[in-house]
């Protein structure tokens, strides 16, 4: 969208309009503490468009060629090129939130399919149009198991140490300062996993319990086990999971005996490239009992006079649509273009698609896993089933691992020492369909290079892999 700045003369009219004597008048209820004069002296002066092309080009070029083996929550997949050439079309590229129902159509529809599928993907009844990413999904979902379980007195909930720190961050901020209680479950050193057996008899009256699959380690935990439990105390659950993986595993809405309750997580694996960070979107899907406590949007369909199928918005749970005291939440949001190119990237593979991705994804990092521990000093965290998404052991710093592997053109994984010291040089590794052998076996040759250059412990020369 084209800039186009006001003049000095255009800025004096508009604030003799409006009867005052200069900009900074209209900023005069701000402390005076609170101002800043001028940017600090770290951010550089503004360059011009050439100079901007030139460092955002040579940016680009670092991001060429890079295996990546980091998982965390933003994975490598492969997107069909068809997704985006459709996604980025001139009427959904630029498509707006549809509150026009009569002139949105398009929009309605493919969010109407998106629902479907989420719906089915997760076997639960209800899913929204989506939100800001999985972070936030995983606040609100938070938020609303609190105002949907009216048997719980308290407003605690329980939530492992085995859910994405990023996450778990996310929730803590948001949630913190509306009297909201999170309660942590650490996690078994053997397995990575929360295991059961260590949860207490007496939980006292809480509202959910959130539960990972797979968690962040990659473990799959036992659902089943942790669903049942929370049930029989009364609290609803809350499912984070990853969306792909729940083509060829039990998905949340058939765990244990009665199924999750509320369903959430990151998106992104469903044909949304890695892009520095993002955009990415959130999915949340419930049961039908809890929908008018579901934040975001609901498209639904139905007939006209004449039988056509018509879509509209048939559920606005946002303060913008009804009244702020009976709004769920005031952040919700529908990522539209991620959604859509989500949608296009399901309807291209279809179930059998998302199936071999899936399990060529974990057949990959079984074959990763192998590679790494045949480097003399490798060894795997935990002894459970893992899927996608694994953690090793290393004999040196994994900061001090990370980066000669980078200059070889390999993101070698997550460390793990900022949010779990206690599992010491541990890192996080992934490998999706788009690693083949090759690319395997080279960063278990490369790291076991860097192991014997730096000395590492018990990193003699190995046999060539």
């Amino acid at each position: 969208m084209p800039f186009i700045p006001h003049t000095e003369d255009d800025v004096r009219a508009m604030l003799a309009a409006i009867g005052v004597k200069d900009i900074d008048e209209l900023f005069d209820e701000i402390p005076a503490g609170l101002r800043v004069d001028g940017l600090p002296g770290e951010i550089p002066v503004g360059e011009n468009e050439m100079e901007v092309t030139r460092t955002m080009h040579a940016r680009a070029r670092e991001d060429q060629h890079q295996l990546c083996f980091a998982g965390a929550g933003a994975y490598d997949h492969h997107v069909p090129a068809a997704v985006w050439q459709i996604a980025t079309r001139g009427e959904f590229y630029s498509a707006y939130t549809p509150y026009q129902a009569e002139a949105s159509q398009g929009t309605l529809q493919l969010l109407y399919e998106y629902q479907t599928m989420m719906s089915g993907l997760m076997d639960m009844e209800v899913s929204n149009a989506s939100l800001y990413d999985g972070a936030s999904a995983l606040a609100e979902a938070v938020l609303m198991a609190v105002r949907a379980n009216r048997k719980a007195k308290s407003k605690r909930i329980y939530m492992p140490r085995t859910v994405h720190p990023v996450y778990r961050k996310v929730v803590r901020t948001i949630v913190t300062h509306q009297g909201i209680e999170l309660v942590e479950l650490d996690y078994d050193r053997k397995g990575g996993h929360i295991d059961p057996d260590s949860l207490p008899e007496s939980p006292g009256d809480a509202a959910a319990l959130v539960i990972p699959q797979p968690n962040f380690f990659g473990v799959l935990e036992e659902v089943d086990a942790l669903t049942d439990w929370a049930h029989g105390h009364g609290m609803l659950v809350i499912a984070v999971v990853n969306p792909l993986v729940m083509s060829v595993i039990r998905p949340p809405g058939r765990w244990g005996k009665d199924g999750a309750d509320i369903a959430c997580g990151e998106g992104q694996p469903l044909g949304v490239p890695l892009a520095s960070g993002g955009p990415y979107f959130g999915f949340m899907c419930c049961r039908q009992a809890h929908v008018r406590q579901m934040p975001g949007r609901i498209v639904g369909r139905t007939v006209d006079i004449e039988g056509r199928s018509g879509y509209t918005l048939t559920l606005q749970a946002r303060e913008q649509h009804i009244r702020r005291s009976k709004a769920t939440s005031n952040i919700c949001t529908n990522q539209g273009l991620l959604v859509t190119a989500a949608t296009i990237h399901m309807a291209l593979l279809g179930p059998a698609g998302l199936e071999a991705a899936a399990l060529a994804s974990h057949r990959h990092t079984r074959e990763l896993l192998q590679q790494l521990e045949s480097v003399a000093g490798v060894s795997a965290v935990f002894e459970r089933p893992v899927f996608h998404e694994a953690v090793v052991q290393l004999p040196l710093s994994v900061s001090d691992i990370l980066r000669p592997l980078s200059v070889q053109g390999i993101v070698g994984g997550v460390s793990l020492a900022g949010d779990y010291p206690e599992l010491g040089n541990a890192l996080l590794v992934c490998a999706t369909e788009k690693r083949g052998s090759g690319d395997i076996a080279s960063f278990a040759e490369n790291l076991q290079r860097i192991f014997v250059r730096l000395n590492a412990p018990a990193c003699p020369v190995a046999p060539k892999l």
